[in-house]
């Protein structure tokens, strides 16, 4: 269970972000460090990130100083990898101190039932080839041949190849998305919230059958997050204050809707 307040970002894509950008979701950090009840990072928290034995890309090691904070603090991170960072393991969960998952995560977050997944290949259609190449990507031999690469050399790979999935929204203003949130909603009825990222497209919404679809945004366009209590769900811009306002809120409803 991840408790309340529970507070959730996507898509910061920090390397190739702006340094104001990182600068905002450090002060983000800081913030949840000392008012979170537990926070998740729903993928592409970097634009790359790999770990070779002794090695792990440069940008970004302040973000993972502040995300060790936030665990010392005694907030329990759960991070989703995402299409951009989804090579992680022993130095985000040994060092750094995050619960590192391949999605989907089921479970409950403030008392709401919920599936959580990046949204990386979700769309049927449109994500068929790159599901395909995903495939590959994940492959355990093709990480172990990618180990054999200087990191320079990789970083500078990997950072070069994929400048679209990083610089714009989802050209379906998320559409895609939002229809397979409606199909994940039908097919366990038992859920009440639905979380992806991945789209770039903020998004807050009750789905026809009483499921909560939500979508925290790309840091790369506005810092928006999502903050979840056991009562409701706001979707919010991160200003620098703890007084931050909700740019739209949701609120339990008495039961789901029957299908």
């Amino acid at each position: 269970m991840l408790t309340a307040p529970c507070y959730i970002i996507s898509d910061a894509h920090l390397g190739f972000a702006p340094p104001d950008v990182e600068r905002a979701v450090i002060s983000f950090l800081r913030h949840v460090a000392k008012n979170g009840g537990s926070l998740v990072v729903n993928g592409d928290l970097f634009e790359f990130w790999f770990e070779w034995r002794t090695v792990i890309p440069r940008r970004g090691f302040r973000t993972l100083a502040a995300l060790a904070d936030v665990v010392d603090a005694g907030v329990p991170v759960l991070m989703i990898a995402g299409n951009h960072d989804c090579w992680g393991g022993e130095i985000l969960r040994d060092d750094v101190g995050v619960d590192y998952r391949f999605g989907p995560w089921l479970g409950d977050i403030a008392g709401w039932n919920t599936r959580i997944e990046h949204g990386d290949g979700l769309r049927p259609q449109e994500d068929k080839r790159y599901r395909m190449l995903r495939r590959v990507l994940r492959n355990p031999w093709a990480i172990r041949s990618f180990r054999w690469i200087h990191p320079d050399l990789a970083t500078r790979l990997a950072t070069n190849s994929s400048h679209a999935s990083r610089t714009y929204s989802a050209r379906d203003g998320g559409r895609g998305l939002r229809d397979a949130a409606v199909r994940t909603s039908q097919a366990d009825t038992a859920l009440e919230l639905v979380v992806f990222g991945h789209s770039h497209v903020a998004t807050l919404e009750r789905l026809p059958d009483g499921t909560i679809y939500a979508n925290p945004g790309s840091w790369l366009d506005a810092p928006t997050f999502l903050r979840v209590t056991a009562d409701q769900i706001s979707l919010r811009q991160w200003d620098g204050s703890a007084e931050t306002a909700d740019l739209h809120t949701l609120h339990r409803s008495t039961e789901k809707a029957l299908p």
